[in-house]
């Protein structure tokens, strides 16, 4: 035999054994677990390898530009300087780690979880959630719809970077957006890619479309609650937003304790108390624990989120966003070619170039500015209102 085909050989003969030890360790999980027999994906390009596809497909995310550009986004506080507050991609790793910690008690698939999470965010623009508003209404005003940083998400991995993930984590994605007020969430199959699209136009529009496909669909979600809701106060004390005159609600710290360490803790050890995952399927926190939670988060909405200190900057954020809005759409209608849209963007080479070809000049604009981290974002403000100094000799 040839040296070739004895690599060959032996590689089959690995990724065989491989294959047989994963089919070994998923017989452990729950039967209502996500395995790698049930991952789907839209294009299959390439043979799978030693990875499960889930954990395939978590390497795919953290290898886009997008996952890239985590570093630099803001989480809640921006225009804030303090190297300690969270970020967007500390935020996507404590969602990922909590995730995981309920998903092997649950006797979940972890790799599932671990896509699902790392992925969740992507779509988030610059400044956070206000950002997003701003975003929504220029979207709106150049007819293209509103926008969801949800469905953005899939349409930077799924379309426009193309990673051919499985149509499980896409849906995790996907569905992991909304405050989780309800007290149960049961997953809701999703039958086909067609379903699938379904599903992300519904929620371009607006509409709610229910639960993931997987019950580590649904873990995600909550866990996104559970890693923001203590942290955010942490970093509103961290900043000086607030301070000890004005204290947590006495009803909510009862139930759940008052540091972030010790309110992780409860709504993890409650969610699996109160979780179902071997024969009806679903995961749901205690009514008390729920009912506490939607206090704190309406004491965060209105002591931190809506904040005086936090929003007196909104309207430079409109003006900025518009700004540049309409400077890159003018841009690509005049053809002109040195504009950051095509340099930085359209001609770089690891766009899809099917979405390049269906995508209209609002689209390119919106997902072009979608994807900017809030520096960029700055600096690109900048070049558009400041003049740009010119290089003369005088005599």
């Amino acid at each position: 035999m040839k040296k070739r085909d004895r690599l060959q050989f032996l590689d089959k003969k690995l990724d065989s054994a491989i294959r047989t030890m994963t089919g070994k360790r998923e017989s452990l999980l729950s039967p209502l677990a996500a395995t790698s027999a049930d991952a789907t994906r839209r294009h299959n390009r390439t043979a799978e390898d030693i990875r499960t596809p889930y954990s395939r497909d978590a390497d795919r995310i953290i290898h886009t530009r997008a996952y890239t550009r985590y570093i630099d986004k803001t989480q809640v506080f921006y225009l804030v300087e303090n190297d300690h507050i969270t970020h967007r991609v500390i935020h996507v790793q404590l969602v990922s780690k909590i995730a995981r910690t309920i998903g092997r008690c649950l006797r979940l698939n972890e790799d599932l979880i671990e896509a699902i999470a790392l992925g969740h965010d992507i779509g988030h623009i610059p400044y956070g959630h206000f950002g997003e508003t701003c975003l929504s209404a220029l979207c709106e005003q150049y007819g293209i719809g509103r926008f969801f940083h949800n469905v953005q998400s899939v349409q930077f991995l799924d379309r426009i970077e193309d990673q051919d993930l499985t149509m499980q984590v896409l849906d995790g994605i996907l569905c992991h957006n909304g405050e989780a007020d309800d007290l149960r969430i049961t997953p809701l199959p999703c039958g086909s890619w067609a379903a699938f699209d379904k599903k992300v136009q519904d929620n371009s529009e607006g509409r709610q479309s229910g639960a993931a496909m997987t019950l580590e669909g649904c873990v995600v979600k909550f866990a996104d609650t559970i890693a923001y809701i203590g942290r955010d106060i942490q970093d509103a004390k961290e900043i000086g937003l607030i301070d000890d005159s004005v204290p947590l609600p006495e009803e909510c710290t009862a139930v759940l304790g008052s540091s972030n360490r010790e309110i992780i803790n409860t709504l993890i050890y409650d969610l699996l108390e109160n979780s179902e995952s071997e024969n009806e399927g679903y995961i749901a926190y205690s009514h008390k624990v729920e009912t506490a939670l939607i206090g704190l988060r309406e004491f965060s909405r209105t002591n931190i989120y809506n904040n005086e200190k936090l929003i007196k900057e909104r309207s430079k954020i409109e003006r900025m966003y518009a700004t540049l809005f309409e400077t890159y759409l003018q841009d690509l209608e005049s053809e002109r070619r040195d504009s950051k849209i095509v340099t930085d963007y359209i001609k770089t080479g690891w766009i899809n170039p099917r979405y390049l070809k269906t995508a209209t000049d609002a689209e390119l604009v919106r997902d072009f500015i979608a994807g900017m981290t809030d520096r960029f974002f700055a600096k690109r403000f900048e070049e558009c209102v400041i003049p740009k100094r010119v290089d003369a000799k005088f005599s």
